[in-house]
């Protein structure tokens, strides 16, 4: 299959979720095109070239990472039709069997019923986040005004031209169905996270500690890492809470890794805590190296979400044999991931401070508990969330 490939972030120099399913599909065999509305910190002007085998045209349009509101807002309006634009130039004598794309952002969906109509293909959305519902439930918009209104018709917009959706949990297909009456059941499908497993990666009991021992990180102490992005759907305010209210027991230790919004904001709450360490974003190997050498990884999300997110980093730590423990809202489903069906951590509500430091307590004092936990995660890992599975899947409703 020619597959064409809309997307806000696509890598050089290291994979993401979509970079990897995207080489994956041409492993397979099929011709891959991403599209990749790109920042000005990353390009200078708008190219296309070969990139690990995938013709890449970057458009340069606006920054949307790390930009205040208004630099924000103006990217958004400017994305559709510099695209669009990229698209007549560089692309208009290519044919294609599909074109794919993720969310955010939904202000991409003029975008693609563009290229469904210009390519006449058929269209599959990788739905990974729900807007603009996940920003009012975060309280960064107002449920009803124009804004919400706006991206509410963008995003019924996306839904009316996409012939599959791909949900990432169960939990997430009935949130759709349920919330969007206009949606035809038919074309939602279960489309999980997936990552690329190597036989030969399994972690070794007793890792290389050098990277605890360069940041001086206690080596008897169990260690709870927390990495990614740093931003207001984490819920930061409740997992500093969490982790002051356990500077008294001397288990554990914390180390919070990334950059985001809130990363100021986790510095000055936790800036007195001698149980934690607040590292900035490392380079992808050393993180990959350090996640190894630590105990437990922790998944936050904020206790006001209505929506049930699928946090991509459960996979890295499954992929990691480490046990997981998951501080989230009451509406996802990673509670029953991490407790019953993969049996690799525990889980508490991200608004109980008790049973955070119960969780932490029984996790820190029980290695052989958290072996098992670990081992469970990644052969769950192994037989659920194989990119082969996510070309499996897209092969099967396009192929």
């Amino acid at each position: 299959m020619d597959i064409l490939y809309l997307a806000i972030s696509y890598p050089k120099g290291h994979d993401n979720l979509y970079k990897t399913l995207m080489k994956s599909l041409v492993k397979r065999g099929h011709s891959v095109t991403v599209v990749v509305a790109d920042e000005p910190r990353k390009i200078n002007k708008t190219t296309f070239q070969i990139e690990d085998g995938i013709n890449v045209l970057r458009v340069k349009v606006g920054n949307q990472l790390k930009a205040n509101r208004i630099e924000k807002g103006i990217t958004n309006l400017k994305i559709e039709p510099f695209v669009i634009r990229a698209i007549k130039k560089y692309l208009s004598n290519e044919a294609f069997d599909i074109v794919t794309y993720s969310t955010p952002p939904v202000n991409m969906a003029n975008v693609v019923k563009y290229c469904k109509e210009r390519f006449q293909v058929r269209t599959f959305l990788m739905l990974k986040d729900i807007f603009p519902q996940n920003a009012v439930d975060m309280g960064m918009i107002k449920e009803g005004n124009l804004l919400y209104k706006y991206f509410k018709r963008k995003e019924r917009t996306l839904y009316n031209n996409s012939d599959i959706i791909g949900c990432m949990s169960q939990a997430n297909i009935n949130y759709i169905l349920r919330n969007n009456p206009e949606v035809d059941e038919g074309k939602v499908i279960l489309f999980p996270n997936s990552i690329k497993i190597q036989s030969d990666s399994v972690e070794p009991d007793n890792p290389d500690l050098s990277v605890r021992e360069e940041l001086g990180i206690p080596k008897e102490k169990t260690v709870f890492v927390f990495g990614g992005n740093l931003g207001k759907p984490q819920g930061i305010d409740f997992l500093t809470k969490a982790i002051n209210n356990l500077e008294d027991y001397k288990g554990a230790y914390f180390v919070i890794v990334g950059s985001g919004t809130e990363k100021r904001r986790i510095e000055n709450k936790l800036g007195e805590a001698t149980n934690t360490m607040v590292l900035d974003k490392m380079e992808k190997e050393k993180y990959e190296r350090f996640i190894t050498e630590c105990d437990v990884g922790i998944i936050s999300l904020d206790h006001r979400f209505t929506i049930p997110n699928y946090p991509s980093r459960t996979l890295s730590y499954m992929y990691k044999s480490l046990p997981i423990l998951a501080t989230t809202d009451r509406n996802t489903d990673i509670k029953e991931l991490v407790q019953e069906e993969a049996e690799c951590g525990v889980w508490c509500h991200s608004d109980d401070v008790a049973a955070f430091r119960e969780c932490v307590v029984k996790l820190s004092e029980n290695k052989n508990l958290r072996r098992t936990l670990g081992q469970n995660g990644r052969s769950y890992l192994e037989e659920n969330f194989s990119v082969d599975k996510s070309v499996d899947i897209i092969e099967h409703h396009f192929a």
